[in-house]
């Protein structure tokens, strides 16, 4: 008996120690390491804002446990990336193990002060690279990044409290403090060229009396929480311009987050909205593109102004977490606009107003969440915590438009009627393509009488627009479109005469509605 127990204590021990001796046995590495890919681009950062974090696996594909004698960055202390490698940071390490048929993790980021770096000329392409070991059985992998110098406009912070700016806004000449961090431009801000692209941190307000220039080709980022205020008696004058050259600069004007990696290129509700406050007068958009933000643009008051509050023209509105355009008791002259993708509705006016729309595609292929609205809603009414407050909708004339999307109905026409104090409800929609079927027979009333040709005339319902890429923002109408040739050449004058491409519109035959003439594709 003692005899087997000796035996099998033996054994035991000899099992134990030759597999602790196995875990502790790391062979030098010999080159073979595998990498999931031979570059990893960074993408393209501003000077001194932070990258999203990347990664590279690495591969030890043979049936020995390895160690890597040095694993780190070429540029070692001095580089401008820093590497994290399975939990442990830092720029340069020492005997990193790997087991045999396993993998490790190396996740890198950067921020890069373009003010340290040679002679730019408003970029510069930084490179750095891993190294593997060294010698002959040395391996690297290239680190990419492009640097992009820029105009940076961001409210004051109070180094002891850590208090940001505030806005203090003028309104009918009292002075009202609010709790939007930002801070009025100054006079050199007043003009933003194509030289340099803009970040903006809160919100950069345009002082009362002034007008913010937005020439052709300039590029307009904000952070989070960030956008443009116009205060009153303020405007903004976005100037972009059409090139149908395919190797010219790009002159239309666009305004998105301030993330320019691949991955953030259609997130919306990457930052606030450009708000064109009550009193703001004289607002110009022509050749944007808005994209990604919350709201793309708010209207407020102003509804009886002699020259719209909003006239935008050749423009596009897409991925807009709430609202394309929401005007509240506002006017809007709107044509060749494209508004898509929207969280809420792509156009909404709300509280009454002023709305005139011709030639323009108002989609909603929304996909991210539950939609409560539909793409078009108009309403002269806002709720408050005290009372429904109502207003006049003197006009809102949708000609040669497609409201579509992929929800049914989509206008929903929300009014509310006072006894004692009448308001108006004056609507028309004129040889549009649009998606409204109610099955249900839950919307009555006079508002939905389609026969009523004072308020739809030459429409054609629920027929397929033949959308290009609804889903990608790609509006294009093709040959298969129910939009063909319904539009009235009545409406086709100055800018509407060419489509958003510069195409020229038909008057006989007719023209297509929306935005677009259609193409075979």
């Amino acid at each position: 008996m003692k005899r087997l127990v000796y035996f099998i204590s033996c054994l035991a021990f000899l099992v134990l120690w030759s597999s602790c001796r196995k875990d502790f046995e790391f062979e030098p590495s010999t080159g073979n390491l595998e990498f999931s890919r031979d570059t990893v681009y960074l993408d393209t950062v501003f000077t001194n804002i932070g990258s999203s974090t990347y990664n590279l696996k690495v591969y030890n594909r043979s049936d020995n446990d390895i160690n890597i004698p040095t694993l780190g960055l070429e540029r070692g202390e001095d580089s401008e990336y820093r590497l994290n490698v399975d939990g442990m940071p830092g720029r340069t390490f020492q005997n990193v193990e790997l087991l045999a048929n396993d993998s490790l993790f190396i996740f890198i980021e950067t921020t890069i002060d373009i003010n340290n770096l040679p002679s730019t000329d408003g970029e510069f392409l930084y490179t750095d690279k891993i190294i593997f070991d060294s010698g002959a059985n040395m391996q690297d992998v290239d680190l990419v990044t492009l640097v992009k110098d820029a105009v940076f406009i961001y409210p004051d912070r109070d180094n002891a409290t850590g208090i940001i700016e505030t806005l203090t806004l003028n309104v009918g000449g009292e002075q009202i403090e609010t709790d939007i961090q930002g801070r009025y431009l100054m006079p050199d801000e007043f003009t933003f060229t194509n030289e340099r692209p803009y970040v903006i941190y809160g919100y950069a307000a345009v002082p009362n009396g002034e007008t913010l220039t937005i020439e052709a080709g300039a590029r307009v980022h904000f952070h989070a929480d960030s956008g443009i205020l116009v205060s009153e008696d303020a405007s903004i004058h976005v100037n972009g311009l059409f090139s149908n050259d395919p190797e010219a600069l790009e002159n239309e004007v666009i305004f998105e987050g301030d993330r320019l990696e691949p991955i953030f290129s259609d997130v919306p509700g990457q930052w606030g909205t450009i708000w064109l406050f009550e009193g703001s007068v004289n607002n110009i958009f022509n050749y944007a593109t808005i994209k990604n933000s919350g709201v793309g643009i708010l209207s407020d008051g102003n509804p009886d102004a002699a020259t719209d509050k909003l006239t935008i023209t050749n423009s596009q509105i897409y991925n807009s977490s709430n609202f394309g355009i929401l005007g509240r008791n506002t006017s809007i002259l709107a044509k060749n606009v494209v508004i898509n993708n929207s969280g809420q509705s792509s156009f909404a006016g709300t509280l009454g107003g002023k709305y005139n729309f011709t030639h323009c595609t108002i989609a909603n292929y929304w996909r991210n969440s539950f939609r409560q609205f539909p793409v078009l809603l108009l309403n002269n009414f806002t709720e408050t915590s005290d009372a429904t407050i109502i207003a006049d909708l003197t006009e809102a004339n949708f000609n040669n438009c497609i409201i579509y999307g992929n929800d049914n109905p989509e206008f929903i026409l929300d009014e509310i009627n006072d006894n004692t104090n009448p308001v108006l409800f004056e609507f028309k929609f004129s040889n549009c393509l649009l998606r409204f079927s109610d099955p249900n027979n839950n919307f009555d009333g006079e508002n939905y009488n389609f026969n009523n040709t004072e308020l739809y005339e030459g429409n054609r319902f629920n027929d397929d627009p033949h959308f290009m890429e609804p889903y990608e923002n790609q509006l294009i109408i093709g040959e298969n479109s129910g939009a063909i040739e319904i539009g009235n050449p009545s409406f086709v004058s100055g800018t509407t005469q060419f489509d958003i491409l510069m195409e020229t519109r038909p008057t006989s035959p007719n023209p297509d509605a929306g935005a677009y003439q259609h193409t075979d594709f």
